[in-house]
């Protein structure tokens, strides 16, 4: 018996206790080094003509053996001298394990803990009582190894039996790990870490009685098991003839098959579809893997194929999933790959904050992992991938909007929310994105900002007036410089943050030929001011912000006496004292009336809510909504020419609650009012 060196010790303990945090790891780190293995002897198959064996040759065996409740690992890659296994095996991280035990002492956290020393076979004492390994070196002449250990102090080492150039690791797992020699639960444990392996890995469980296929003869493989040669003679069947007659006619030809033993089938898909180029891959392949990685039935919205070389190498397949944001979380699932080797589930630092809802596969060689391969270091490099990984995003939805503009807005209501919120965090997305917002209007059509504009000039322009225009040319000169340092002329776009409400407003502007944008997302309220920035000539207004001229009459008579009379009225029946009243001619007679509240004290109390600042007065910012009364209206006629009465009285109220149901919902209190009034006043008209 062998002794270990004491520092190789100190850091065996630290590592079962210590660096992996979930049992079932160590069948992952295994296989990982198992795929190492491969690799080498792959690539020395290259330049080595005595080693003829290509890529397919490569195989990893796992056998369960609930009986002996052992569970082996095999692999025919490049074996190791004896020699090999004392440097690699038995002295851990070679002379750094004592810099390595200093250097994180007191840090016994896996996250903490970076190396770089390839220690992940003795993982493999957290779940076994005893380990052997056999192996033999693919060098000429070299004699197989059998190693043991029982994860004590000491080991032993002597002359071996196999026969084959490989690795087998054989463990003898502890009371508390029996699950491992279940063939079901480490086949869950395989196409967790392993679906993707570089190499094909096959399950097979220990004592199991052999299973059997049939196949046509000419499908036999030189590696197949014959056990028997099968004869189909040829089928037949009477069918008549035209003229009645009956004959025999061949539906099936004879066929010869065979019987074999059943062909074990590949846990891991050795060239899964991120490996592929993007050209090589159909629609049906990106939909089929997602159901297949993700299990969800429903067909992702769009993806993005990553495929990068330079300056970091990096492939994956990102997909934008369809989502019910009332049921469904928004959270989505990035699984992160090591050269193919699952690492973990929803790696948050690789993916901008404003895109967690993709679900994914990454594989990048190059990112720094900790010593368990569990988690990412906080690197500079990890911020680059996520600059790439947005950048990529921001040019897949640009090219769509260009390209395939009416799945673009198929989509848009999906992702929207997302895209305003990811301009507003980060500004080298923006700038790529700003140009490719859409808003859709009160018909349903979809608008980038710069078509917003352009519609809402069209509106504003006025007519041209010949002496005008003859005026302007005249003094263009005199106006230059002042123009210069005018503020830029601002457009105006309208907005509407609920349709039913804010029905009226619609109305009235559909009848005045003008055109709203529907934001109704929480995230308008910010974006709105985002675009203001973004776009210094246009500011956006709520419908119900204030009347525009259009919609007035202004050929009426003078209405000061009218607002005057009104104002004193609402307020001592609403005893509202700081009520503003204005009276107007408006175009629309069957409107009697409506409030209206300015955009800077609508933004101030959206602000204010966001900061949980409900419990102050919005007044204090301006936030005093205006009651318009409808000079045309019968109703308001009527309690201009009666004055203050038991009817007038309860008109007023009736006008108020109405112009603010277009406004915003009534409280509870109020609500129950309204409809007791609403009652009354039927009761009126019933006498």
């Amino acid at each position: 018996m062998k002794q270990f060196k004491a520092e190789s010790k100190r850091l065996l303990d630290l590592m079962i206790n210590s660096i992996y945090t979930h049992k079932e790891i160590f069948l992952r780190e295994l296989i990982s080094n198992a795929s190492d293995a491969i690799d080498k002897l792959c690539f020395i198959a290259l330049t080595d003509d005595k080693l003829n064996m290509s890529r397919d040759d490569f195989k990893i065996f796992i056998k369960p053996d609930k009986e002996n409740r052992t569970l082996t690992i095999t692999d025919n890659g490049i074996g190791m001298t004896a020699d090999e296994v004392e440097e690699y095996i038995t002295q851990i991280a070679f002379s750094g394990a004592t810099e390595f035990l200093e250097k994180y002492k007191d840090k016994t956290n896996s996250d903490q803990m970076i190396g770089h020393f390839g220690l992940g076979f003795y993982s493999a004492f957290m779940v076994a009582d005893e380990v052997h390994i056999d192996s033999l070196s693919y060098k000429e002449g070299s004699t197989p190894v059998h190693w043991t250990c029982d994860g004590s102090t000491e080991y032993d080492m002597s002359e071996g039996s196999k026969t084959t150039v490989g690795t087998e690791i054989t463990l003898f797992l502890n009371e508390d790990c029996l699950e491992f020699a279940n063939e079901y639960r480490v086949r869950e444990v395989l196409e967790k870490y392993c679906s993707f392996m570089p190499v094909e890995i096959f399950l097979s469980k220990a004592n199991a009685p052999q299973e059997y296929e049939t196949i046509d003869e000419s499908e036999l493989k030189d590696d197949d098991v014959v056990v028997e040669h099968i004869h189909e003679d040829a089928k037949y069947e009477e069918k008549e003839k035209e003229d009645g007659t009956k004959e025999q006619v061949e539906v099936s030809p004879a066929k010869e098959k065979v019987k074999i033993n059943k062909r074990p089938v590949s846990i891991s898909d050795i060239h899964p579809l991120w490996t592929k180029h993007p050209n090589e891959c159909s629609d049906e392949d990106y939909k089929e893997f997602y159901r297949k990685v993700f299990n969800d039935y429903r067909e992702p919205l769009f993806w993005i194929h990553l495929n990068m070389d330079y300056p970091f190498n990096l492939k994956g397949i990102l997909y934008f999933p369809r989502i019910n944001t009332e049921y469904d979380s928004i959270e989505g699932t990035i699984k992160l790959y090591n050269n193919q080797v699952f690492i973990a589930d929803n790696i948050k630092e690789v993916i901008p904050e404003y895109l967690m809802l993709l679900k994914g596969v990454i594989d990048c060689p190059d990112l720094p992992l900790n010593v368990s391969r569990s988690a990412l270091q906080n690197d500079g490099f990890v911020k680059k991938i996520s600059e790439y990984i947005s950048k990529k995003f921001a040019d897949k939805l640009s090219g769509m909007c260009k390209t395939d503009r009416e799945n673009y807005e198929k989509y848009w209501d999906d992702i929207n929310p997302f895209i305003k919120y990811g301009c507003i965090k980060d500004e080298k997305f923006s700038k790529k994105m700003m140009d490719y917002i859409l808003f859709k209007n009160i018909d349903g059509k979809y608008l980038t900002l710069e078509d917003c504009i352009n519609e809402n000039k069209k509106e504003e322009a006025p007519a041209e007036n010949t002496e005008e225009k003859a005026e302007t040319t005249e003094n263009t000169e005199n106006t230059e410089n002042a123009d210069e340092k005018k503020e830029p002329e601002k457009t105006t776009v309208y907005y509407v943050t609920d349709e039913i409400q804010q029905s009226q407003y619609i109305n009235m502007f559909r009848s005045q030929g003008m055109d709203a944008v529907i934001l109704k997302h929480n995230i308008d309220s910010a974006f709105i001011t985002h675009a203001e920035r973004y776009n210094e000539h246009v500011t956006f207004q709520r419908i119900d912000a204030d009347l525009t001229n259009d919609m007035k009459d202004e050929s009426g008579e003078d209405l000061t006496d009218a607002t005057n009379a009104l104002t004193d009225l609402f307020r001592k029946v609403l005893d509202k004292k700081d009520l503003t009243v204005k009276v107007e001619n408006l175009k629309d007679e069957n409107v009697s009336s409506m409030v209206t509240l300015s955009e800077e004290s609508r933004r101030m109390q959206d602000m204010m809510k966001m900061y949980g600042m409900t419990g102050m007065d919005p007044s204090m910012f301006g936030g005093q909504e205006t009651l318009i009364l409808n000079a045309k209206h019968p109703l308001v006629q009527y309690i201009l020419k009666n004055g203050e009465n038991d009817n007038t009285s309860l008109f007023c109220e009736q006008l108020y609650d109405l112009a603010m149901i277009s406004h915003k919902p009534l409280s509870p209190d109020e609500m129950t009012k309204f409809v007791s009034r609403s009652n009354q006043i039927m009761m009126l008209l019933a006498k």
